[in-house]
């Protein structure tokens, strides 16, 4: 047998396991509420390519490729627990099970290191909390499709409604087209069908009510069955506390801004400060897709090294509320084309870290550069720290922040020398860790971080949702603190 055999041979195998691994998978999401992640990567409803490939990615920020044949013994030890409600890490389980030395079985330590979702310990699977989005643009249809995506399990968060204004003809339909397909993220995993008799759109079995509004205070969501839900507002046009306030009409509990918000309305990073909102707070924002891209791990580099001042500099894909051609703009740059020129802006994104980090004093400048691609972006972060270290000191560090941090949902890591901005669309962290581009020079360090400004903050958002609706199960094995 050739050496090309081999490594056919040894593909199969590794297909073949993949490939049992999916049904199990499934199982555990739908019927125990339990998301089976590889190093914060969700493997439920994945392919057999999708699973083989988040393994191989394992070497980025490991140091070595995952196999599937290290990683199903796990697997299946799990399914032999009366697990409750949780995330379980598949990934760290077969890391930290290499590293201990007890000589315990995979069974035993598989038992023991989830015990925090068994038993006594074991959260009640709670019932789906009603979510509404108001407006459906480009970050509305991404976080509808999250929320049907994560609606397999029939808890967790259930989408309700999609507030619009009326369009012209076949105003339903032509929405449903455009959550269907997606120039920049692809397809719609699933199907999608319309009742236009009734206003509704059906996504994998989810029925969504369409109402059509130009008032928030004119909606009574109890008309339609919605009782405490979530509204995720991803307009923009009310961004302080008097207008979001129009939204809590009958029906709805809390209002979530998915862009910065103004006066004393705050601004939550999930990974950050998420656990600082107060239970009785009923409106709340997610902040900036580069708020969120910097904050974790501007966060990350205070704990460790202390930051006397910082920089950052946004190249930021171009926007919808920039003009595709020459036209008329509020804003003095925006109104040249998007689509052919590099257009300097301002960013809030700097400014709005005191919200999300007040325990950082460091004053944080920042500037922005919008550029002619679609999605993704890159904020280049410049940093004074309170010690001297090495380029060395800080990949290993932030390789090891992005695999077993309590930030390893928002800090990914990627060490490949090739690594484009058409590489992250589709990234589900806050911001990725470009480990080729970072400069460390004494005190002072550059940190070049990828971001999927669409997707990568939608996922956040979604995370605060999950939090603010006390849907956002445990992690097993618990990061490391």
């Amino acid at each position: 047998m050739t050496v090309n055999d081999d490594s056919f041979t040894n593909w199969m195998h590794r297909e073949e396991i993949a490939e049992s691994m999916i049904p199990i998978i499934g199982k555990l999401h739908r019927e125990q509420d339990v998301n089976v992640l590889l190093h914060s990567r969700s493997l439920v409803n994945k392919s057999v390519v999708s699973i083989l490939k988040t393994h191989r990615f394992a070497r980025q920020i490991a140091g070595e490729e995952l196999s599937v044949t290290e990683t199903m013994p796990f697997l299946r030890a799990l399914t032999t627990l009366d697990l409750g409600p949780s995330q379980i890490d598949i990934g760290m389980l077969a890391a930290t099970y290499r590293a201990d030395g007890r000589g315990l079985s995979v069974e035993e330590f598989t038992a023991e290191a989830v015990a925090g979702a068994t038993g006594d310990n074991k959260i009640e699977r709670r019932a789906s909390r009603d979510v509404v989005l108001y407006g459906f643009g480009r970050i509305g249809r991404l976080i509808a499709r999250l929320l049907i995506e994560k609606a397999g399990s029939g808890n967790g968060l259930r989408l309700r409604a999609i507030v619009v204004r009326r369009g012209s003809g076949q105003d339903i339909v032509k929405r449903a087209s455009l959550l269907r397909r997606d120039s920049i993220h692809g397809q719609f995993q699933g199907t999608i069908t319309v009742d236009e008799a009734n206003n509704k759109i059906i996504a994998n079995g989810n029925e969504i009510q369409m109402i059509y509004s130009d008032d928030p205070r004119e909606v009574d969501y109890t008309a339609y069955g919605i009782k405490d839900a979530i509204l995720i507002d991803n307009t923009g046009r009310w961004r302080d506390r008097e207008g979001l306030s129009n939204h809590l009409r009958p029906g709805i509990a809390k209002v979530v801004l998915t862009a910065p918000g103004k006066g004393d309305v705050p601004n939550i990073v999930h990974g950050v400060n998420h656990d600082t909102v107060k239970p009785d707070e009923r409106i709340l924002s997610c902040a900036s897709c580069t708020t969120n891209a910097i904050v974790p791990p501007l966060k990350a580099m205070a704990d460790e090294y202390g930051v006397l001042r910082g920089h950052v500099e946004t190249v930021h894909s171009y926007t919808n509320d920039q003009n595709l051609l020459d036209n008329y703009h509020g804003s003095d740059r925006r109104g040249r084309s998007a689509a052919l020129n590099m257009v300097i802006t301002e960013t809030g994104a700097a400014s709005a870290v005191a919200k999300a980090l007040p325990e950082l004093k460091a004053p944080i400048t920042g500037s922005s550069i919008r550029v002619p691609v679609p999605d993704v972006s890159i904020a280049i972060l410049s940093l004074r720290l309170e010690r001297e270290t090495t380029r060395e000191e800080v990949l290993d560090y932030l390789r090891n922040v992005s695999l077993a941090s309590p930030l390893k949902r928002q800090i990914d890591f990627i060490s490949a020398p090739d690594a484009v901005s058409s590489d992250f669309i589709g990234s589900r962290h806050a911001s990725i860790v470009d480990a080729g581009a970072i400069k460390v020079d004494g005190d002072n360090a550059i940190l070049y971080l990828w971001y999927d400004n669409e997707f990568g903050y939608s996922c956040q958002v979604i995370r605060v949702v999950q939090h603010v609706s006390g849907v956002e199960y445990p992690t097993f094995p618990a990061p490391a603190v």
